[in-house]
């Protein structure tokens, strides 16, 4: 449910918090829970042509793996789950004011990201319905950012297009 102005009602989002850093091949890191918990690790793969990571529960169980596609017009990456095609992640190339991401999923029911990517500030929407915010403005610290995640999505899918996103717009010293 959401009230009046947009906002989603905390009791029925997620909060995952996520550290900034400068991408590299073999980056590893943590996704924390609102609380402050480990949630989620991501394990970047060494020595491996385009970006590969793989999104793991902390027992170290796969939940999904992301892998740049190579050969596409511009920045696209798949993400699987269980070994089937869960999303492709990719950014529009042509865009008149702002940048847009687009995350296919099997179905009608694809995500768009739209906002501001490079200050970490932007919204996740499929069908025009709000179902993630990604915000640096909840935190004092500069290089942590927010995902918050309406309780009807999927968190890991929501979660590793935000690692893709993130890739793309601050990888190889993009970042400001």
């Amino acid at each position: 449910m959401e009230v009046a102005d947009g906002q989603v009602l905390k009791e029925q989002t997620m909060r995952y918090l996520l550290k900034q850093k400068f991408w590299s091949f073999g980056d590893d890191f943590t996704i924390k829970d609102e609380a402050g918990n480990d949630a989620f690790f991501v394990d970047g793969k060494v020595f491996t042509i385009g970006n590969k990571l793989s999104f793991q529960d902390m027992s170290g169980k796969e939940l999904a793996y992301i892998r740049q596609k190579l050969l596409s017009w511009g920045p696209t990456y798949e993400i699987t789950r269980g070994g089937k095609l869960a999303a492709v992640v990719k950014k529009h190339l042509f865009t008149l004011f702002r940048c847009k991401f687009t995350v296919d999923v099997p179905g009608p029911d694809d995500l768009e990201a739209q906002g501001s990517f490079m200050d970490m500030e932007y919204v996740l929407t499929r069908g025009g319905r709000r179902v993630a915010e990604v915000s640096k403005r909840w935190f004092s610290w500069t290089d942590t950012y927010g995902v918050e995640v309406n309780h009807t999505e999927d968190p890991v899918l929501i979660l590793a297009s935000v690692v893709v996103i993130d890739m793309v717009c601050h990888g190889d010293g993009k970042r400001r």
